[in-house]
């Protein structure tokens, strides 16, 4: 039996594929995501919306404030006396998510109003610290 090669050879110019199918990835139109933006622009369109650009962003780290908060319902049921530091607990800001039963002194950098008026409420009080100073909000 002759082999598919040798029964085309001298016979036929592209061993009956055609004129470019036998050229390397002629016949799908190149490889990969070749000719998405001419002839495989409605594939692109269709398949993959968004495929080039930038999308949304990304502020470099030094720039990000993250603050680490904490609810009153979470302070009421770590407090054990009347007194708390959250700032040396690692919390930058009081929350005013939940309810407060007793009077307690809370000493944070950052508060909601709400959380200051809850705490003020139950007889409590807030002291926000800014960097060396300490005031206390009334």
């Amino acid at each position: 039996m002759v082999s598919r090669t040798n029964k085309f050879r001298g016979r036929s110019r592209y061993h009956g594929r055609g004129k470019k199918a036998g050229r390397g990835a002629g016949l799908r139109g190149g490889r990969g995501n070749a000719g998405i933006n001419k002839h495989r622009l409605m594939t692109r369109l269709k398949y993959m919306p968004g495929h080039w650009g930038m999308h949304g962003f990304n502020r470099h780290p030094s720039l990000r404030k993250v603050n680490i908060s904490i609810n009153l319902k979470e302070v009421c049921q770590i407090a054990e006396g009347d007194e708390i530091n959250l700032s040396e607990m690692g919390y930058d800001k009081l929350l005013g998510s939940g309810r407060i039963e007793k009077a307690l002194k809370i000493t944070v950098a950052y508060a909601s109003a709400r959380a200051i008026e809850k705490v003020q409420a139950a007889g409590g009080s807030v002291i926000l610290e800014d960097g060396d100073e300490e005031w206390e909000e009334e």
